[in-house]
C-alpha cells in the first residue's frame, strides 16, 4: 500500500478528487442534492453546512461508506464506486468521534492502522517513525491512548488517518473540544498536509475555516449554495459568517465567485 501511494502521486493539476452530479435520496427525501466538486494537491477545502445540511451524508458517500443514488466520484482518477478497494487507498478519514482503541499503545495503534492497510513490516516502520514526527507525538508512543489528553488522542486520530500518506484526507470536525493552543497547533498540522495533498475540512468554526483552508462550500437543505475561494471573499470584503447566516437562512441558488 505504502509502495502504490508513494508511485501514485497526481501532479498539482490532477484532481485528488473529482465529484459530479453527487445525489442521495433516502425514499421520497432527496438528503443531497447534485454536488459538483474538484479539488487538486494543495486545496483544501473548508465545506460548510448547519446541522441537518446533508454534509455528514457527502462526507460518506466521499468516503466510500455510503453509496450515493446517482453521481460519479473519482480519487486519483480511479472510479470509487467501480473501484471502491483501489480508490479507498488514496483516502484518509478522520470521523467525528475518532476510531481510537485507548486499551493500546500509541505506537500498537498506528502499527495497527499502517497494517490494516496494507504496509510492510518495513514501511510501517518508516511510516510510524515519520507520522510520529509530524504529528509531534514521539513522546508519548509508549503510553495508553486512554490516558492522553484530548488534544494528544485527536494528533493520534489524525495519525492514522495520514499514516499511509493518502492523497485525499477528509477531517470532520479536527478540532472540537480541544483547548485554544491545541486547536492552534492542529490548524498548523493541517495546513503542512494539505501542501502534498488534497483535504476537505467539515467545521462549524467559521474562523478556522477562514485561516486554514482556501477553498469554501457551503451547503443548505442539501444542495450547495456556495463555492468560492477565501482569496476571492476576503478581495470583495465578504464576511464569512454574515454570508454563511444569510445563506442558510433563505434558500438561495449556489453562488460562484470563482
Amino acid at each position: 500500500m505504502w509502495q502504490i501511494a508513494r508511485q501514485h502521486q497526481p501532479d498539482n493539476m490532477q484532481p485528488v478528487i473529482d465529484v459530479n452530479n453527487l445525489r442521495r435520496n433516502f425514499g421520497q427525501h432527496i438528503a443531497v442534492h447534485d454536488v459538483n466538486l474538484k479539488l487538486v494537491r494543495g486545496d483544501i477545502l473548508g465545506f460548510l453546512g448547519p446541522n441537518g445540511a446533508g454534509k455528514s451524508t457527502t462526507m460518506r458517500m466521499l468516503t466510500g461508506n455510503l453509496a450515493p443514488s446517482s453521481g460519479n466520484i473519482k480519487i486519483c482518477g480511479i472510479n470509487l464506486l467501480q473501484n471502491p478497494l483501489e480508490a479507498k487507498r488514496y483516502i484518509g478519514y478522520l470521523p467525528e468521534i475518532p476510531p481510537l482503541y485507548k486499551e493500546l499503545t500509541v505506537d500498537e495503534y498506528l502499527q495497527f492502522a499502517a497494517r490494516l492497510h496494507g504496509l510492510s513490516t518495513v514501511a510501517t516502520k518508516n511510516a510510524l517513525d515519520e507520522v510520529k514526527q509530524q504529528c509531534e507525538l514521539n513522546d508519548v508512543g509508549k503510553r495508553l491512548i486512554g490516558i492522553l489528553s484530548k488534544g494528544y488522542q485527536q494528533r493520534v486520530a489524525i495519525a492514522q488517518a495520514i499514516i499511509y500518506r493518502p492523497q485525499l484526507i477528509i477531517l470532520d470536525e479536527p478540532t472540537v473540544g480541544l483547548d485554544p493552543n491545541q486547536i492552534q497547533k492542529i490548524r498548523v498540522l493541517i495546513r503542512e498536509l494539505g501542501k502534498t495533498c488534497a483535504i476537505i475540512l467539515s467545521s462549524h468554526i467559521l474562523s478556522e475555516v477562514e485561516s486554514v483552508c482556501n477553498r469554501v462550500q457551503i451547503m443548505h437543505q442539501g444542495k450547495l449554495v456556495f463555492n468560492s475561494s477565501i482569496s476571492d471573499l476576503q478581495q470583495q470584503n465578504i464576511n464569512l459568517a454574515n454570508l454563511f447566516t444569510q445563506l442558510t437562512t433563505d434558500n438561495l441558488p449556489i453562488q460562484e465567485l470563482a
